[in-house]
């Protein structure tokens, strides 16, 4: 088995709300040079230590006012002397990196790192849609150090209705290795999944196409033509288990970690994933997300240098399509 996904870079978290609970208030005045401007380009310039989509968020909050009326849309042109004033409220993504307590289920845990079985639904990491609730803000609750590494130590992700197994790093030492580990395509990771489409050929195939941002949507990953336009190398090995004429159940190994990776592959062999709508793949038997699940982790102890590997059954919602249609797993 080989990579995961590395993480990117930190995000951004701006102001908190004062501690005598009053809002900080910053008046400015548009210069001559900015005569013109979008508000939110004048803003980046006359309160340069915040971001244009921290300001962005805060004009949508209707925390601005314009010349002492109330201005919320962010392309609105600025003039010469228009004062601009400011309340320096928290956004939903400046708050978004703090704990809040959940139910996780740990399948490994010492000092420098756990392991975790995602359950379907759950975000990984605080995103646009999704700044509380997720992953990182219950290892935050969990494990006070973990606001001292970068995204708490989250160090590949899975998608939020893919279920299955991460592993979190617990120390800054950990997850420097493990992201090393990562990016030398040493950490294994195996997937089952639920496909549809009468399976041909032979049983076990390898998927070796460059994947890279849909250029007709841009919500989509798809396998790309590289002259074209941009994308990265991904490689999937794919085996069949079993299958009943429409609904196949197949085992996936990546040899790269691209975003969406099995579900673009699959797609793009004429086999998308069962509930996977944005890939093209009906919903069926119940299930309400793509039938994804990370079942197996593999990797070497980023500190003792042990070898240790993770399962993870199925859950319910595809054992249930399983028994419905007759498929067999051995989980040996």
């Amino acid at each position: 088995m080989s990579a995961a996904i590395a993480a990117g870079p930190d995000d951004e978290a701006g102001d908190a709300m004062p501690a005598d609970g009053a809002w900080e208030l910053r008046q400015v005045e548009v210069a001559q040079g900015q005569h013109g401007w979008r508000l939110d380009k004048a803003l980046v310039e006359l309160v340069p230590e915040f971001t244009r989509s921290y300001l962005q968020q805060l004009i949508a909050l209707g925390a601005l006012r314009l010349n002492d009326q109330e201005c919320t849309k962010p392309a609105h042109r600025v003039h010469m002397g228009d004062v601009l004033c400011l309340q320096m409220r928290p956004t939903q993504q400046s708050q978004a990196f703090r704990p809040e307590p959940m139910a996780l289920d740990v399948v490994y845990e010492d000092e420098h790192l756990l392991v975790v079985n995602k359950p379907a639904g759950l975000v990984v990491h605080p995103a646009p849609g999704h700044w509380s609730g997720t992953l990182l803000n219950g290892l935050m609750a969990r494990d006070a150090g973990a606001a001292l590494l970068p995204r708490a130590g989250i160090v590949h992700r899975l998608d939020k209705d893919t279920s299955g197994l991460m592993v979190v790093a617990r120390t800054r030492r950990a997850m420097d290795a493990l992201v090393g580990q990562i990016a030398e395509r040493r950490v294994g990771r195996r997937y089952l999944a639920i496909a549809w489409g009468r399976w041909t050929g032979e049983p076990a195939r390898s998927v070796d196409a460059p994947i890279g941002r849909d250029p007709r949507n841009r919500l989509r990953m798809a396998v790309v033509d590289l002259a074209r336009h941009p994308g990265k190398p991904a490689r999937t090995d794919i085996e069949l288990l079993d299958t009943d004429g429409h609904l196949s159940l197949v085992r996936c190994t990546l040899h790269t970690g691209r975003t969406h990776q099995i579900r673009v592959h699959m797609a793009s062999i004429g086999h998308p994933l069962l509930a996977d709508a944005l890939y093209g793949g009906a919903a069926a038997e119940a299930m309400e997300r793509q039938a994804l699940h990370a079942c197996a982790l593999a990797l070497v102890h980023p500190v003792t240098g042990a070898m240790l590997q993770w399962r993870a059954a199925l859950p319910q919602d595809m054992r249930a399509v399983l028994a419905h249609r007759g498929l067999h797993y051995n989980a040996g």
